[in-house]
């Protein structure tokens, strides 16, 4: 995962009586030991019930939401560093190009100084007044006027283009500032994707290899019961529409990713966040969309759940902390989270917060 691991979190499952035991195999306990030799300690190993790792199940699940939405925030963060720094580098080169306009009209202005100069430091309109040739007189006039119009166009130019610079290097500090402060924003975040991440890999490393097993067990009947409870509500009977021609692409990349691993903040090709794997499929669809669940969920049309199409996005959780695509039949196709690899789940598996559809004006 590209998480790095600092610190050492304690983590601590405390069995809530309210917490309902699931029809699966009972509790285990360890076989009997035999008593210890004098001058020792005795040692029981006590193998976890599945009430308790029901528990883990349940807290091991709230980590890795917490993790998903420091993820969101990370992400939003790289986005928004990578506009600013856009908008920065074109911000300088405006600031390159008023400034070789600047010279220019500098050296032009200078050089009608120097002819100037070269006619006797006297201004136009005295060299006209000095005229004998009443012709000459009417033909300078004219030149007077121009000479005069080009000068205030000039220095209105210059000014102007001063006034352009100015405000170029504010707007460019300006972002460089806010660039600065989505930089703090961005390490906070990954702090928090990694000290998430971190509690629950140390939680999941101090079960056995049984436990583990059952603990995935139980993940996937928790998955199942939700997808049940989706589809028992009749939310598919009218489920008709099929998919445009940029969904059936989009769906077609995310599918092909199967099997490759989750990584937080990733966008492949190799590796996956859950918003990574969908933006990523409507890119190769030719269609940009937010990079973030959240900001998929903000700025896309949202339409019925009743109403979805393949290609269209599942969003997850009232933080809008995840994201699926739809590719039909019930099913939907996501990067879970850390630990785990881009895989097909039922569309129902988690709380939907609502769906929305990057191609509105496709039909």
């Amino acid at each position: 995962m590209g998480a790095g691991k600092r610190g050492v979190l304690t983590a601590a499952v405390t069995v809530v009586c309210a917490v309902t035991v699931l029809a699966v195999p009972g509790t285990a306990f360890a076989a009997p030991t035999p008593p210890p030799d004098p001058g020792t300690t005795a040692s029981v190993t006590v193998v976890t019930s599945d009430v308790e790792l029901e528990a883990v199940r349940k807290k091991l699940d709230r980590l890795y939401r917490a993790a998903a939405k420091a993820t969101d925030e990370y992400n939003a963060a790289e986005e928004k560093a990578r506009q600013q720094t856009a908008q920065v580098m074109r911000l300088a080169k405006k600031i390159v190009e008023g400034r070789e306009k600047l010279d220019d009209l500098k050296d032009r202005a200078g050089a009608a100084a120097a002819a100037q100069y070269r006619g006797g430091g006297l201004p136009p309109e005295a060299r006209l007044v000095l005229s004998d040739d009443p012709q000459d007189f009417l033909d300078g006039a004219g030149r007077v006027r121009q000479e005069q119009h080009a000068a205030k166009g000039l220095l209105g130019e210059m000014t102007r283009t001063q006034r352009d610079l100015e405000q170029y290097a504010e707007d460019a500090r300006e972002q460089m500032r806010k660039l600065e402060a989505g930089r703090k924003v961005k390490a906070a975040a990954q702090k928090r994707v990694e000290r998430q991440i971190e509690a629950a890999e140390k939680l999941e490393a101090e079960l056995e290899q049984e436990e583990k097993e059952r603990l995935a067990r139980l993940e996937r009947q928790a998955a199942a019961r939700a997808q049940a409870t989706w589809l028992s509500s009749g939310v598919l009977d009218e489920l008709t529409s099929k998919a445009t021609a940029q969904g059936r692409e989009a769906v077609a990349y995310a599918t092909a990713q199967i099997g490759k691993p989750y990584q937080w903040g990733a966008e492949g090709p190799n590796t996956f966040d859950c918003s990574g794997l969908t933006s990523q499929a409507w890119l190769a669809a030719g269609k940009t969309i937010p990079r973030t669940s959240q900001m998929q969920w903000q700025h896309l049309k949202r339409v019925d759940v009743e109403d979805m199409r393949p290609g269209d996005l599942i969003i997850y959780w009232a933080d809008a902390s995840h994201v699926g695509m739809y590719v039909g039949d019930g099913v939907m196709v996501h990067a879970p989270r850390p630990g785990r690899t881009v895989t097909l789940a039922g569309a129902g598996s988690m709380p939907i917060l609502g769906v929305v559809r990057p191609d509105p004006a496709a039909e």
